[in-house]
């Protein structure tokens, strides 16, 4: 636990410094715009110098999401902080969507009344400079946002990287406009709007999904199954579940099949095994439940047997799993996960009752409809 702390730890201290890096370079960009545009008698330039300090205010909301999001757990928040990372990720893609938007609104009025805009050796150097260091910053906020696995860091790399675009866009129409006289802000401006507002709504899905609860990613729910499959005494790996209280914060549990054979110590032993090495590997505290699976030869076995052979046969069954037979009621009880064209369940229910009555008429089935959240 120590050590997940630690690299919670770390990984929070990559963000800020990240971070760090965007607040000083819109900082330093902005001090040459403003003292160009007031050697030059630029308003326009001045206006995009501010433009640039509120550009490091997506960096700012970065660093105090990520300092936020690593505050201890409390009795209020037994599962720590780590969430507090996903509202700093909306509130940038909100900042970008802002953006575009109000980008969008001023291209339109240039559409319907255009102006033809005045470039000078100042604007065009500006235009320049601004561009390469846009550029170099959101590649490189954004690659860590990634490797991170930051969505709030990912947001702001994005956010620098349509900057670069919005400005690289008025070169163009400068260049335009300086060969040919014709100008096209109105048009390209109104283009990459679109784009980033687009951009700006799926920045935003990402960490809503997020808080709503996620599907698992595809490739951890396997590497979970063949990785808990290893154990020789684990025979199904079923119902996994995680939640996710933060990027490096994952509290779930999943239920494993074992032979009726195996007491409870060694039970004991390999749970706490399966659940250290889950740790160890991905970071997961796992809760594991059991289900046994009847061996022998008796009563029990045959009818598992039955149950799984019957149901097996029948159309819209996922999977089959928990089969448990309580002797003092001569009553058998078992899960079964539907498939997603299932929509009446309780018919579905009843059908397969009918079914495994139709072999077993001198014992009561429950059917208990199960569901797969991460598949």
């Amino acid at each position: 636990m120590k050590e997940s702390e630690d690299h919670i730890a770390n990984r929070s201290n990559r963000i800020v410094r990240t971070s760090a890096i965007g607040i000083a370079a819109n900082i330093l960009l902005a001090t040459f715009k403003a003292t160009v545009g007031l050697l030059a008698g630029s308003v326009a330039i001045v206006m995009d110098a501010v433009n640039n300090l509120s550009d490091a205010l997506s960096s700012v909301i970065t660093i105090i999401g990520a300092k936020l999001s690593i505050r201890p757990a409390d009795r209020k928040h037994p599962f720590g902080h780590g969430r507090i990372e996903y509202f700093s990720a909306i509130i940038i893609a909100v900042i970008v969507l802002m953006a575009g938007t109000t980008s969008l609104i001023e291209s339109v009025k240039k559409i319907i009344t255009p102006t033809l805009p005045h470039y000078t050796t100042w604007t065009l150097l500006v235009i320049i400079v601004a561009i390469v260091v846009k550029l170099l910053l959101g590649r490189y906020v954004k690659k860590q946002g990634e490797r991170l696995r930051s969505d709030a860091l990912t947001a702001s790399g994005s956010d620098a990287l349509f900057d670069a675009i919005i400005t690289l866009s008025t070169l163009l129409s400068a260049g335009i406009m300086l060969l040919w006289g014709i100008s096209l802000d109105g048009i390209l401006g109104t283009l990459i709007s679109l784009v980033i507002i687009k951009a700006g709504i799926e920045m935003l899905a990402s960490p809503v999904n997020e808080l709503l609860g996620a599907r698992l990613p595809q490739q951890l729910v396997s590497d979970l199954k063949r990785e808990v499959m290893a154990y020789p005494e684990v025979h199904g790996v079923y119902d996994i579940t995680l939640h996710n209280y933060g990027p490096e914060v994952l509290i779930g549990s999943l239920h494993i099949s074992v032979d009726d054979t195996l007491d409870a110590y060694r039970i004991h032993g390999l749970t706490r095994k399966i659940a250290d090495d889950i740790f160890q590997r991905h970071g997961i505290i796992l809760t594991i439940g059991i289900y046994a699976v009847s061996t022998g030869d008796n009563r029990r076995t045959a009818l598992q047997n039955i149950v799984i052979e019957t149901l097996g046969k029948h159309d819209g069954i996922v999977q089959i799993h928990g089969f448990y037979y309580y002797e003092d009621e001569n009553r058998l009880s078992v899960d079964i996960v539907p498939d997603i064209a299932i929509h009446d369940e309780q018919a579905f229910r009843q059908q397969l009752t009918d079914t495994l009555k139709a072999k077993l008429p001198d014992v009561a089935v429950s059917i208990v409809i199960d569901h797969n959240y991460s598949a």
